[in-house]
């Protein structure tokens, strides 16, 4: 080891000197220039007088150091000033827009013949000659490829299936697809986009009432689904008399003959997913594309309260915000026909149906995983990708893991230093994957993500800093932040190219502008570059489906939308996020929390008097502060054998774990999911007051001042859950 360390530090010396050297070359040729004939003869004679073996030693020096200077890395150029990335608009109350916007026009589409996602599809099979588009693999298996002729034939043939059965090839005819990320999810969206018909996305995550709600206020007659158990889940809501208008479940996987049998008692059509493109293979229909104004998807959005909220998104509102993305990264990263992108972020969600709508533009490749988050290392090792894009949680697993693995304070500080070394050259503008660093350290780590990863995308939710530039460091490719949601399509913000520093989310997209708004009630102010952030612009959304009083409260009269997220302006035109108008946060992992409804769960606790739930949109679990009841908690530990006076109980380990279980319990009776329920709690002996400054004058609870005041005991509930 100390050999390794003894070479290490004498080849990062032999860069440095070779790096003065060259200057001093550089100046040398300078003065060389300068210089008369005579000059130039008299040092001949010197060179000439020198011993062979001194030539032949600055001839290799010479010869090394001119390799050097022409293969040394170059930074990436970025496509406008870091230091002044947006600026304000006239006349649009603070608005500010991209430096890279073409003038005052907002951008719509970036290809000409790519304006709505039929055409995107289309642009791809012409560009990749027919190419390599869909692939899925078995265990243990390789990949096996669809072409982009077969896919979309398959499209025409199942959306000519659905309109030969009644669908009607109208941008009001809702169809819905209930199914994890496979090649049929993306067969099924485009036969929808080729006859003109609105995808509709199911996901498990929203729950069975969820899944009643939407299929009842979209009108949808028939879901696509991928497995048995899903069709049964259909099934169910329609025996149960919750779903009278869904009529037909076309599924991906094998059909089975009691699941037709099921269907038919209860007046629902199961039919397998190849029957009906067998149907439309005999009646044909024609293309009826969409135009861009009308609608492409409505995606629902699960919420923090209530029925969920039917994003309504057109074909110019997803082209947009994807065209936005391409004009900021054009100069150095145009994606190609040669880029594979590695499909496992649920495709129910528009962050990840935007990048692979970028890879299909381009002719490039989508490959899906198996449907087991565990094999994905295996999936990345056979794939092959140059696109991943990632929420913050997995980069936080794979940063874990890799710090686990350097067992000992040694390496713990051998890789911290590669990381740091590396950490300059991104610092700098140089990205690559060739450096000393990575051939000693950071190579296994990219070769477990296929060796040929170019870009990774990262949104949903905040990246730790720490994080993000050690990911920037080993793994040798562009990484890029995003911030928005799903009503201005995905992103409204995107990591500027050559900008690596951490704790903003980049400026804003050349398709929209942004604006911060007066919350006074929260002390932020747009005259100190602080406020809700607003977006407007052509990936805006057209409102919420059948619900035009919550779409006048998110987006008004003059187009634009409100966030509820609190951001800052930063000097050089970047844009951080640094509070929610409500009490509404998000986890590492993008679900959104509401922490007052699980407080009004949690509070029927017997022995609780009062708690705060606490997040952190690093953090993947909640955790909470609970101050028992000092009356009823006594008696309440006396019947669980549990003894002491109110102070020892609150220090009690045993008192902590019976509370936690009961909160736990409660709900799980009130229904609340996993990433709703708190995971740690501290018990505290004092009551929330006025005196104290935790209480409000009406007895509301100031999330501010618990969070500061409990901030050490957040802290160690986190570490502890981590550990």
């Amino acid at each position: 080891m100390l050999g390794f360390l003894l070479v290490s530090g004498s080849l990062w010396i032999i860069l440095e000197l070779s790096s003065t050297l060259v200057e001093k070359m550089q100046v040398g040729q300078e003065m060389m220039n300068g210089l008369r004939i005579p000059e130039l003869e008299q040092l001949g004679h010197l060179l000439s007088s020198l011993p062979t073996s001194t030539l032949v030693g600055i001839g290799a020096l010479t010869a090394v150091l001119a390799y050097w200077l022409a293969t040394r890395p170059r930074p990436i150029k970025p496509p406008c000033s870091l230091q002044h990335q947006s600026e304000e608009v006239p006349n649009e109350g603070g608005g500010r827009r991209s430096m890279m916007a073409d003038g005052s026009k907002l951008l719509a589409h970036y290809h000409d013949d790519a304006t709505t996602l039929y055409e995107v599809f289309q642009r791809g099979l012409h560009i990749s000659g027919d190419g390599p588009c869909l692939g899925s693999r078995l265990p243990n298996q390789p990949y096996q490829w669809m072409s982009y002729k077969e896919v979309t034939s398959r499209a025409e043939d199942l959306g000519s299936g659905l309109l030969h059965q009644g669908c009607r090839p109208q941008p009001d005819q809702f169809i819905g697809v209930f199914a994890q990320n496979r090649p049929e999810w993306i067969i099924s969206e485009l036969a929808c986009y080729t006859y003109s018909m609105v995808v509709v996305p199911l996901y498990d995550t929203l729950g069975p009432d969820a899944i009643r709600f939407i299929i009842n206020t979209a009108d949808i007659s028939t879901v696509i689904c991928d497995k048995v158990d899903k069709a049964e889940v259909l099934l169910d809501k329609v025996e149960q008399q919750e779903t009278p208008g869904l009529q037909r479940i076309i599924l991906m996987d094998a059909v089975q003959i009691h699941l037709v049998e099921r269907g038919q008692n209860c007046g629902v059509h199961v039919q397998a997913m190849q029957e009906v493109e067998a149907l439309g293979r005999e009646h044909h229909r024609n293309p009826i594309p969409p135009a861009p104004d009308d609608l492409s998807i409505v995606c629902f959005t699960s919420g923090t309260t209530g029925n969920p909220k039917g994003v309504m998104l057109s074909h110019g509102n997803v082209v947009a915000d994807f065209s936005g993305f391409l004009k900021v990264t054009d100069k150095v990263i145009f994606p190609n026909q040669d880029d594979c992108l590695i499909s496992f972020l649920p495709l129910a969600h528009m962050f990840e149906r935007l990048i692979e709508s970028v890879v299909y533009c381009h002719g490039g490749r989508i490959g899906f995983y198996q449907g087991d988050i565990r094999l994905l290392p295996d999936d990345m090792k056979a794939l092959r990708p140059t696109i991943f894009p990632v929420v913050p949680r997995l980069l936080n697993r794979m940063y874990d893991k890799i710090f686990s693995q350097a067992n000992t304070p040694l390496k713990r500080w051998l890789l911290n230093f590669a990381a740091k070394r590396k950490g300059a050259e991104v610092s700098a503008g140089v990205i690559r994957s060739d450096s000393i660093w990575d051939k000693i350290f950071f190579s296994r780590i990219q070769e477990s993500l296929g060796g040929r990863l170019r870009m990774i995308i990262t949104g949903a939710a905040p990246t730790s800093p720490s994080v993000l530039g050690f990911i920037r460091a080993a793994l040798g490719c562009q990484v890029y932040e995003a911030y928005g949601q799903t009503e201005c399509t995905a992103g409204c913000t995107y990591t500027t190219p050559g900008d690596w520093t951490s704790g903003h989310v980049g400026a804003p997209l050349p398709c929209n502008l942004i604006k911060l708004v007066d919350v006074p009630e929260k002390n932020y102010f747009a005259s100190k570059q602080e406020g809700e952030v607003c977006v407007k612009g052509p990936n805006v959304f057209k409102g919420y489906l059948k619900d035009p009083e919550r779409t006048a409260e998110t987006l008004d009269a003059d187009g634009w939308l409100h966030t509820g997220d609190i951001g800052k302006w930063l000097p050089n035109g970047t844009l951080k996020i640094i509070d929610r108008k409500k009490h509404i946060f998000k986890l590492a992992q993008g679900e959104y929390i509401s922490p007052e409804k699980i407080e009004n769960i949690y509070i029927r606790s017997q022995p609780v008097a009062q708690l705060y739930v606490h997040g952190d949109s690093l953090q993947s679990c909640l955790v909470a502060i609970v101050v028992p009841d000092p009356e009823v908690m006594p008696d309440w530990a006396r019947k669980r054998g549990l003894l002491g006076s109110y102070q020892e109980l609150c220090r009690n380990t045993e008192v902590k774990k019976a509370i936690l279980e009961d909160l736990v319990r409660l709900g799980k009776a009130s229904g609340l999911h996993s990433f709703e329920q708190v995971k740690n709690i501290y018990v505290h002996n004092e009551m929330f007051s006025i005196q104290n400054g935790l209480l409000t004058p009406t007895l509301k609870a100031k999330r501010p001042e618990l969070k500061e005041f409990f901030k050490e005991q957040i802290e160690q509930l986190y570490s502890s859950i981590s550990m």
